[in-house]
């Protein structure tokens, strides 16, 4: 999660930017079988905002604000913590939102 973390703090916050995390979930879930879950859940975050605006205006305001919180929460993340900490960190993904 660091690398897509480093990745994800020096781009834009266009949709483009967010569908290419995306696609780097869905190769790191692949990749690592042990972080699928977590990958799932931060993809479908994702896809409801790029959804949600895709085609349509996007509000300077809620695009700052999404690229703000997404990459706090990806900063968040203990990949090698222990069973606890990692489904503490599996709830705050299924609970967040990075745009409402």
């Amino acid at each position: 999660m660091n690398d897509l973390h480093t990745w994800l703090s020096q781009q834009h916050h266009g949709l483009r930017t967010f569908r290419t995390f995306q696609q780097k979930l869905e190769t790191l879930g692949r990749d690592d079988p042990a972080q699928r879950g977590l990958c799932r859940l931060l993809s479908g975050l994702v896809g409801s905002y790029v959804e949600a605006f895709d085609e349509a205006p996007l509000p300077v305001e809620v695009a700052d604000n999404a690229y703000h919180r997404l990459p706090a929460l990806v900063a968040s993340l203990d990949l090698h913590g222990d069973a606890d900490r990692r489904l503490a960190d599996i709830n705050r993904v299924a609970e967040s939102r990075i745009w409402q």
